[in-house]
């Protein structure tokens, strides 16, 4: 635990690649100091932090020397540095369940409707404001649709993988929260609802919401 005293993480109450970071962090039991990154001012695209994270997006994550950048790389080394309690399911088929699910979401739904997309189409390409809840809507529909399907055709459990939250399940509360933001109606996805209601009686998850976070407006 004093190695973990040295984590230091850059973050942002709205983010929901954070809210992933901040969940892991939880449920392994780790305190990591905050910098707040406000990315609405634009504080992400500025020579201090850029240096930190050429990407200019948070979040990043320092333990010592090193610095970790992008959401799941961040969840990985956690994992991998602090094996317990697990983040992923100790049978092989499950792990992957649990790998897919995630990536459906951080690799296929949250990219395309985070908030740099969204300037973009804001701006340059001057679509509307209801124009691009729209585009969130399809991308998020489409994917939340494809995820029901596959936790309906899994094994039964509280969560995606069974009764212990896992990778998966940190990668889909923060989705469901940007969903919510977005006024979408979720009632089509019982499997999804279902997890997020188990999720949010445990603090690791309630405690990571962007409305407990101290930077939260």
């Amino acid at each position: 635990m004093a190695e973990a005293e040295s984590l230091t993480l850059y973050t942002y109450f709205r983010s929901s690649a954070a809210f992933r970071v901040r969940i892991a962090l939880n449920l392994k039991g780790l305190k990591a100091r905050q910098v707040f990154v406000h990315l609405r001012r634009g504080e992400q695209s500025v020579t201090p932090f850029v240096a930190l994270n050429p990407q200019g997006l948070v979040p990043a994550l320092v333990h010592g020397s090193t610095t970790i950048t992008q959401s799941l790389a961040i969840i990985e080394y956690l994992e991998e540095r602090w094996s317990e309690p697990p983040l992923l399911p100790m049978e092989t088929a499950s792990r992957a369940r649990s790998r897919e699910i995630a990536y459906a979401i951080a690799c296929d739904i949250h990219p395309i409707n985070n908030l740099r997309v969204r300037n973009y189409l804001a701006g340059p390409l001057a679509l509307g404001e209801d124009e691009v809840l729209a585009w969130q809507a399809h991308w998020m529909k489409t994917g939340f649709a494809a995820i029901e399907a596959m936790i309906a055709r899994a094994p039964g459990g509280r969560f995606s993988c069974g009764d212990t939250p896992s990778l998966a399940d940190i990668c889909l509360i923060p989705q469901l929260a940007n969903a919510r933001g977005a006024k979408m109606d979720l009632s089509p996805y019982p499997h999804l609802l279902a997890i997020e209601e188990a999720a949010y009686q445990l603090e690791a998850f309630s405690n990571a919401q962007p409305k407990n976070q101290p930077d939260a407006e």
